[in-house]
């Protein structure tokens, strides 16, 4: 049979291998680290037209060769980008673009390739290509520029087919906008026109193969978005827009042939993780009128994206749109906590730019009316919509919410007997997921910049919630594009951000670290452990005596704290990491060299703040804390830092944390550990100031970037308190990496049982499969722990147990006798891979 198959394939067979060599060897911009990962294409797909080509006979084929974007070329449009700042200002309309085709034969695959310089929306024949918005991913351009593979064979028809593209500005072309007065991204990132490049693979059934990639056959003119901001918004004339661009058979002789450009000049890469994409429709709560003219929409919660609304209106009326996370005491929208770049008074933004930096839309009524308005290429953080301009109320029903982020999938789930915990950890995610529009940010409106401090202290409550592997191995590599070679710099992509220092520069290593611990990801390691030693060796001419002495130290804390505390502690924390990668290389003496400087500065740190008084004010929550997550304080003295740090926090406002970035994480841990994850429960189970039950109380939905409430300054969805969901998950729920078996091949189960708390179930889905740590207080000292270990792993289990108590348990329903658990009396015991129920009560 296969013999046959060959002699009567044999034109095809040799064909498909031309293709296939010509392929790989022009395939040199390919993403090499793409396998593996989690892409689904036919989440990519729209909807299935029933007049497309369709299989007509029962020939298989192989599935088509990878491919990438060589041989053709970048496209653009002729109008020039203004000279002046001040006009970038004024109206600048979006280019579209378009390619008509012919399906020749029928089709046994069709693949798009594309990407842009900015953001692009692809279409055919009308229909949108795939699910993403917001594409490609923020990447430095001129280092990489990540595309996207579609499967469009379903949308194609018979005959004639077109392709549109438009261009938005997004990251590559942004407003000069002076953010605090003085960062201007034109300056400080790669720009130019927005620009785009796409291949277009037809492969038919009778073997033949069809390119059509961008070059200057495509048409291009300008359509309805006359401006568009990533920051300040959208306006879009629907008198302008052009029916049917996009369509087969459309008359577009006027129209202008397609510039070839030379693209921004970074390689292209394979997207290899999540796109971001509308992932929920938003109902409003309410529609209120604060003042004639002006209607407040309240969406219900605090969030990222955009809208969907039907407007109504005479022909060229204007309709406005404004935006903010709260409402003043009158109902009027506050927009004061999203203004981008605390762009706040006349001059501070620049020539041109807005006294107020606040995000807009604007709508101009055309002649069809009503119509939907959907703005594209911007994304808003806001809970309340102003609009003006309409004649009449709009009402609930034509008003959609259109929450966006990168599409993470869910790795895990909490939730307990407490209502404020699971609002909590509610307002976390929430803070979280819009925090991801293709890299971590800090904030999603005012600055929308992916700072390495809150990916440091956040990353593994992400990791504990979403799986974000292929998110922050994106996040390593724009790293590695944004780093100097003798400063540190805040951000990556790299925004003229560089004075926070090594605490926030660090998250490159730290994040690679947490990839492995938590997925056992060393191939990253080995692809950057060249660049990871130079790091450290650049880390130690900045710092020769090892103290870090400049940088940003525990932002938002309540009281002041020394960068040479927190600064040296991310300088110890990078060397132990250095040590462990040093290990999975096998190289031996930098194994040691890293050990020893670990030591080197776990002294300095011990001689500075713990062998003598620290005498300057200082948080000491935040001081303790730190000494005693770094392991710095020896284990003869641990007693003595244990009652300093309780003392620190009985001294705190409401015996609560008053910690910031860095030093909440840190008292999460070392107060669960060395004290009682019970003293933590009471502090995060309350609604007193400050914590996070104080911001619930209080109206938030997104996590605040402050303990005290703020209605100017401070941004109201800021991801870096959501350190609390990580100790939701490793002290509630006990569920833990083993830092020596990474990877969950072997991990710890040791939930916690506070008082007050009457149960908690919590799972997490780990390499090896889901883990399950589940517990409830069933009477008084008597407690029900349910418990699953994946398939090839096993847990080191810890439960709280005296001599007052009687342990039981069964595996996969069946109860086992005392002795087929080691160790099972004495609560701290080991678990294999199924099922299990242990029941804790009183003898």
């Amino acid at each position: 049979m296969i013999k046959q198959f060959f002699n009567n394939n044999r034109l095809l067979i040799v064909a498909s291998l031309i293709v296939c060599l010509l392929t790989y060897f022009g395939s040199h911009t390919a993403n090499k680290k793409s396998t593996g990962t989690k892409n689904n294409d036919l989440a990519l797909l729209g909807p299935i037209n029933e007049n497309a080509v369709q299989d007509e006979s029962n020939t298989e084929f192989s599935v088509l060769p990878p491919t990438d974007l060589d041989g053709v070329s970048w496209i653009t449009y002729e109008r020039e980008l203004p000279e002046k700042d001040s006009l970038f200002y004024l109206e600048n309309p979006a280019p579209i673009f378009r390619r008509e085709f012919e399906a020749k034969e029928a089709i046994a695959e069709a693949k798009l390739y594309i990407t842009s310089a900015g953001y692009y929306k692809g279409t055919i024949n009308g229909e949108a290509i795939g699910k993403n918005v917001l594409d490609p991913a923020w990447t430095d351009y001129s280092k990489r520029t990540y595309y996207t593979e579609y499967d469009i064979t379903q949308q194609l028809k018979k005959g004639t087919n077109c392709l549109g593209v438009s261009l938005g500005n997004g990251f590559y072309n942004p407003l000069p906008l002076r953010k605090w007065g003085r960062r201007n991204l034109r300056k400080d990132l790669t720009v130019g026109k927005p620009t785009f490049i796409a291949k277009l693979v037809l492969q038919y059934k009778n073997g033949k193969i069809d390119t059509i990639g961008t070059d200057d056959t495509w048409k291009y003119s300008y359509g309805p978005i006359l401006k568009n901001s990533v920051y300040l918004g959208t306006v879009y004339d629907a008198n302008q827009k052009i029916e049917n661009w996009n369509q087969p058979g459309f008359t577009d002789t006027s129209w202008s042939s397609a510039i070839i450009g030379k693209g921004p000049g970074g390689k292209l890469q394979k997207a290899f993780f999540p796109p971001v994409q509308i992932t929920k429709t938003i109902t409003p709560v309410a529609i209120s009128s604060p003042k004639k003219g002006v209607y407040v929409v309240d969406m219900g919660v605090n969030f990222t994206g955009t809208y969907k609304i039907k407007l109504s209106g005479q022909e060229g009326d204007t309709i406005n749109f404004r935006f903010g996370e709260r409402i003043y005491d009158d109902g009027m929208v506050n927009p004061m906590t999203t203004v981008i770049g605390q762009i706040k008074k006349k001059g501070v933004g620049g020539p041109g730019a807005p006294e107020i930096a606040w995000q807009t839309d604007s709508y101009i009524v055309g002649k069809e009316s009503p119509a939907w308005f959907e703005p594209e290429f911007t994304y808003h953080v806001y809970r309340y919509m102003e609009i003006t301009g309409l004649a009449k109320a709009p009402i609930i029903s034509d008003i959609q919410g259109l929450l966006m982020h990168t599409n993470v999938t869910d790795a895990g789930d909490f939730n307990s007997s407490s209502e404020l915990l699971n609002n909590i950890q509610e307002i976390t995610e929430r803070a979280f997921l819009t925090n991801l529009i293709s890299v971590q940010s800090d904030c999603a409106a005012r600055e929308k910049f992916g700072y390495g401090g809150d990916l440091n202290v956040t990353s593994e409550a992400y990791i504990n919630n979403y799986d974000m592997q292929d998110f922050y191995r994106k996040t390593v590599y724009d790293w590695v594009d944004a780093m100097k070679d003798s400063t540190f710099v805040d951000t990556a992509p790299f925004a003229g951000v560089a004075y926070c220092g090594i605490s926030w520069e660090s998250a490159y290593l730290t994040t690679q670290y947490y990839l492995f611990l938590y997925y056992n990801d060393t191939d990253l390691i080995k692809e950057l452990y060249a660049e990871n030693k130079k790091w450290m060796n650049k880390v130690a001419r900045i710092h020769p005596e090892g103290i870090v002495d400049n940088g940003l130290s525990d932002h938002e804390s309540l009281e002041p704290v020394p960068v040479q505390l927190t600064g040296t502690a991310h300088y110890l924390q990078c060397a132990e990491i250095m040590k462990t990668f040093a290990k999975v290389m096998g190289d031996k003496k930098n194994e040691s060299k890293y050990d020893q400087l670990a030591d080197h500065l776990r002294d300095l740190l011990k001689n500075k703040f713990w062998d003598k008084p620290v005498i300057e004010k200082i948080n000491r929550q935040t001081l303790f804390s730190t000494l005693l997550y770094h392991n710095v304080v020896p284990k003869d003295e641990l007693e003595a830092a244990r009652d300093s740090l309780q003392k620190a926090i009985d001294n705190g406002p409401s015996g609560h944390f008053n910690t910031g970035i860095f030093g909440t994480k840190y008292a999460l841990e070392a107060v669960s550990t060395t004290i009682s994850p019970e003293v933590v429960f009471d502090i995060v189970n309350s609604k007193a100031y400050p914590g996070w039950g104080f911001m619930i109380d209080n109206g938030a939905t997104t996590l605040w970037e402050t303990w005290k409430e703020s209605d100017n300054i401070f941004s109201n969805n800021h991801p870096m308190f959501g350190s609390v969901s990580e100790w939701f998950y490793r002290w509630l729920g006990g569920i833990r990496p083993d830092p020596e078996h990474p990877g969950f091949k072997r991990f710890i189960l040791a939930p916690a049982t506070p008082e007050g708390l009457e149960f908690v179930n919590t799972k997490y889905d780990s390499p090896f499969g889901t883990i399950i740590s589940h517990w409830k207080k069933e009477s008084s000292g008597t407690y029900r722990y349910e418990m699953t270990i994946p398939q090839n792993s096993s847990a080191q289990v810890g439960l709280k147990i005296d001599v007052s108590k009687k342990i039981s348990i069964s595996k996969n329903g069946e109860k086992l006798n005392g002795n087929a658990v080691k160790n099972l009396e004495t609560g701290k015991f080991e678990l294999q891979e199924g099922s299990y129920v242990i029941l804790v009560s009183t003898k």
